[in-house]
């Protein structure tokens, strides 16, 4: 008899705890309340992260997006002239492009896509003067505005903040973010982490490439950045002379630029302390430069 009650007392534990493992579980709390078949988390879709400091125009969410397995970076600079990287830029997942540089007439060098595309306050205008190619042809591209508060404020519709929402009352498609002010505030104290120097008292500006590189090491897993140039290029005698931009040909040099820019004593971009500052970054992420190519070190 005391056989048959201590077996009992085990079936009704064991049954106890089954239930509760089934109701404890968190892998049964997911599926149950936060899990739809085929949405984020699910084998089938990839998983949408919320990007903080990235703030939609007009109703200030978050940007949310799937990260990108591998993301090309393509610079402004001149040095992509030539290098037909084209293919191999469109053949990336994603591909990040800086303010108004334009892919057309210069498809076998810089390529066609452009998933995102981080654009200074300052050169908002020149998207503007070419709707059509910017706005209207570029259908997926996600659209990244920095600048200043005073600029970019929401509450007291700073100058650049109400051009663009003129530019969504226009083309309700497009997806326009705007850097938080935490989000600034936070690249400014990178730069200074990164220099030992408070970026406002040292007359610096950051570059539109800053941001960009920023933006790519949340967002990738592999960047390969194209047509930039290290620290050290232009400190080279046997560089070679190219353009600021591919796409002003014969105008500004840019080891030139980059060096009045480094000797400015106010309202200067640091191209040259930031390139040694990603150079640094590459050691500890997934980054490679090509085109020059060159390591980080």
């Amino acid at each position: 008899m005391k056989t048959l009650v201590r077996l009992f007392l085990t079936l009704v534990c064991m049954a106890v705890v089954a239930v509760l493992y089934i109701l404890l579980s968190p892998q049964a709390g997911l599926r149950s309340c936060c899990q739809t078949p085929g949405v984020q988390g699910s084998p089938s879709a990839p998983t949408l992260l919320s990007f903080q400091g990235y703030s939609r125009v007009p109703d200030g969410k978050p940007l949310e997006r799937a990260l990108c397995r591998h993301c090309a970076v393509v610079s402004s600079s001149g040095q992509m002239l030539g290098s037909r990287l084209g293919q191999a830029i469109d053949g990336q997942e994603c591909v990040l492009r800086m303010n108004h540089a334009p892919t057309t007439s210069y498809e076998e060098d810089v390529g066609t896509r452009s998933t995102i595309r981080v654009v200074s306050h300052t050169s908002v205008p020149l998207l503007l003067k070419n709707q059509p190619y910017f706005f209207q042809q570029s259908q997926e591209t996600l659209y990244v505005i920095w600048g200043p508060s005073k600029k970019m404020n929401r509450e007291k519709s700073g100058t650049t903040y109400r051009v663009l929402l003129k530019v969504m009352e226009r083309y309700p498609h497009l997806q326009i973010y705007t850097l938080t002010e935490e989000k600034m505030a936070y690249c400014d104290d990178v730069f200074q982490n990164e220099t030992g120097k408070n970026r406002m008292k040292s007359g610096s500006f950051l570059s539109t490439g800053w941001f960009t590189m920023i933006l790519a090491m949340e967002l990738c897993e592999q960047i390969y950045v194209f047509g930039m140039v290290s620290d050290n290029y232009c400190r080279e005698k046997n560089h070679s002379s190219v353009p600021y931009h591919y796409f002003e040909k014969g105008r500004l040099d840019e080891c030139r630029m980059y060096l009045v820019h480094e000797r400015a004593h106010r309202a200067g971009h640091r191209f040259i302390t930031e390139k040694a500052i990603f150079s640094r970054w590459a050691k500890r992420r997934n980054i490679i430069f090509t085109h020059p190519s060159w390591a980080g070190g």
